[in-house]
């Protein structure tokens, strides 16, 4: 039996024509609540039993329980806030008893009427008056506490947000975590801006874009991969310290920390380096742990965490030589990189440069062991074109990451502000995405006439929003703190 040809359905549909018929709306205009129930709690949530407060309130909400005793109906109304009792009487109510009585699971309803404790001491409204704000034609699933089917709760949010209070507190965890970003970087003098999210050409990653076309223009267009070229112009024409929490979109993989459309916090700050962007990486995740948690010692998975600054620093293959004995390094031959990474299992290809090689190695063997948080240092120049050149080591820049539970939290440089050698990696890039590594960055000619007009010494930092939200909500899959992941659509 399908959803649409649920017995209720048709008994529901039937209750809105009785409605209708006797001159009722069963979908009124407006209804203001004076109350929450969250709030009615906090002022007489200590009340002994058979209490009468005296004072009258207006809630609404959803009716997610009823019973009827007879002359006496108890409804538990859930609001944003949480969850109150309506204490109907037939004899306060009168003539509109029958209609309160012949609600549904899953109603609407505005209720008005005094505060008062039960003999079983239950905090409740005594209600006086009510409306029917909106008719729930659909019932609600019989195991009204929570839903069990992962599709069904990430297809159907709304419903999982209805009966699930567990996704109601994800919901919230999110919202406070950005307004925590927010806050800290506002009280730290960075001004927050909005980037083109449609663009001509896709840049500040290593990704694959979603093409579109703009039909006006007749122009093909991409969705944005990242925001940092645009935040990096804004340096240049004197915006020193700039942040956005963006929307981006990679056309790649989908697994439990993936999804193609995801939140990023992009920072970057004038007269800065990697190592005052690792300060203010740990200190904005410590902050939205307090905000979130109410400490920075959080358990994740079953394993505890410390997020407590500062965080242990390790370099990129320094990571690698501690988890698998071998030693790397940039000076070496390609050849002999290739043969170590062969003797540890790892496949790499003909022509891969050096960076290329410690990549794999790393992501196949370091990363996933580097639970508490790690602030893994100084990347491969290959894989790090908008990156720095390290100002000891030529062929290393001044990149770090922040990995915990062994994945990217975050990514940050000393940006690279030299246009000439920016236009050098840019070509290299150019040359891989024409040999076919289609992830490869294209040359952004604007950007290095920017550059050409000066870039200031710049850090610059991008931090995952969906992951740290799972981190600090102790979710293994991405699709439990984005509202609507995106899924196949239904058979």
């Amino acid at each position: 039996m399908s959803d649409d040809q649920h017995p209720l359905i048709e008994q529901r549909l039937a209750k809105i024509e009785a409605l209708r018929d006797s001159g009722t709306d069963p979908y009124p205009v407006r209804f203001a609540p004076s109350s929450t129930a969250a709030e009615i709690h906090a002022e007489f949530g200590e009340l002994e039993p058979e209490v009468d407060t005296g004072t009258r309130v207006s809630v609404a909400g959803r009716v997610m329980m009823l019973r009827n005793i007879g002359k006496l109906v108890f409804a538990v109304l859930q609001d944003a806030s949480g969850r109150i009792q309506l204490f109907v009487d037939q004899g306060l109510l009168g003539d509109d008893f029958d209609r309160f009585a012949d609600l549904d699971l899953g109603d609407w309803v505005g209720a008005s009427g005094e505060v008062m404790t039960t003999r079983r001491g239950e905090l409740s409204v005594r209600v006086e008056e009510f409306l029917l704000l909106a008719k729930a034609i659909r019932p609600l699933p019989e195991k009204w506490h929570g839903l069990s089917d992962l599709e069904t709760r990430h297809r159907q949010r709304y419903l999982d947000l209805i009966v699930n209070e567990e996704a109601r507190r994800i919901m919230e965890a999110r919202s406070l975590v950005v307004r925590t970003l927010r806050s800290e970087l506002e009280g730290r003098g960075f001004l927050e801006v909005e980037t083109p999210m449609l663009q001509l050409q896709p840049g500040g990653a290593l990704a694959r874009p979603f093409r579109t076309h703009h039909n006006t223009l007749g122009l093909d267009m991409y969705l944005r991969i990242a925001p940092e070229l645009y935040l990096k112009r804004l340096v240049v024409g004197g915006v020193e310290r700039v942040f956005e929490i963006n929307r981006n979109f990679r056309n790649e993989g989908m697994s439990p920390r993936h999804n193609p459309e995801f939140t990023m916090l992009e920072v970057y700050q004038a007269f800065a380096d990697y190592f005052d962007m690792i300060d203010l990486t740990e200190a904005l995740v410590a902050a939205t742990a307090v905000g979130a948690t109410g400490g920075t010692k959080v358990s994740y998975q079953g394993v505890d965490l410390d997020l407590t600054p500062p965080y242990r620093r390790v370099t990129y293959l320094g990571a690698i030589e501690e988890a698998t004995g071998t030693e790397f390094a940039t000076t070496m031959a390609t050849g002999e990189a290739a043969a170590r990474a062969a003797a540890l299992g790892i496949e790499v290809e003909d022509g891969w440069p050096i960076g290329k090689i410690v990549e794999e190695v790393f992501e196949e063997t370091t990363e996933a062991d580097l639970l508490q948080p790690t602030v893994v240092m100084d990347f491969p120049k290959e894989i790090s074109p908008l990156a720095r050149t390290h100002r000891d080591d030529p062929a290393l820049t001044e990149r770090f990451e922040l990995i915990v539970m062994g994945r990217e939290l975050a990514n940050a440089f000393s940006e690279l502000n030299d246009p000439a050698e920016q236009r050098r990696r840019f070509e290299a890039q150019a040359a891989a995405r024409a040999a076919g590594d289609d992830e490869a960055h294209p040359i952004d000619e604007d950007y290095i006439r920017a550059l050409e007009y000066g870039l200031p010494p710049t850090g610059g930092m991008g931090l995952g929003v969906d992951r740290l939200v799972m981190l600090l909500t102790d979710q293994a899959s991405i699709r439990e703190v984005i509202l609507f992941p995106h899924l196949k659509p239904e058979s």
